[in-house]
């Protein structure tokens, strides 16, 4: 397995910065050669349902993610989601958090994955990758809204 984190500090107060991050959707607009698909009806929420579909016609594959934790942040407190990976190709979880920090907010995303057929010597090459493109994804949500 895997493991990377991303950090960010913003100036958006929490409760802007949480749905930005938990858009779903959107971070199949923010990876290159994906698209989210979300599979329960909302509000977002534990047990919500959703797979990114990333690639090229058939060299494509699924992640399907459910989100097995759900506290959105308030007063005092740290919101955290945490998705659980359970694909044929790429398995883990994600945690992501969100607290206040001044007049913004701090993310910390952290990440544990493996690939199907990627030999465990590879791991730290693929927590760089994830570190890249998730940092590039966080960035691209942020700055919406």
């Amino acid at each position: 397995m895997s493991l990377f984190r991303v950090e960010r500090t913003v100036p958006s107060p929490p409760e802007e910065v949480w749905p930005r991050l938990t858009d779903w959707p959107a971070h199949g607009r923010k990876v290159p050669l994906t698209r989210t698909r979300v599979l329960t009806p909302g509000p977002n929420r534990a047990g919500t349902r959703f797979t990114a579909r990333t690639g090229i016609g058939r060299l494509s594959f699924d992640d399907p993610m459910e989100v097995v934790r759900w506290e959105p942040p308030a007063e005092g407190r740290t919101g955290a989601c945490r998705l659980e990976k359970s694909g044929r190709v790429v398995r883990g979880w994600a945690l992501v958090e969100v607290s206040g920090a001044g007049d913004g907010s701090r993310v910390v995303w952290t990440e544990e994955l493996s690939v199907r057929g990627v030999p465990r010597v590879f791991d730290p090459a693929l927590a760089r990758a994830g570190r890249f493109l998730f940092g590039r994804a966080v960035d691209g949500l942020l700055r919406e809204g």
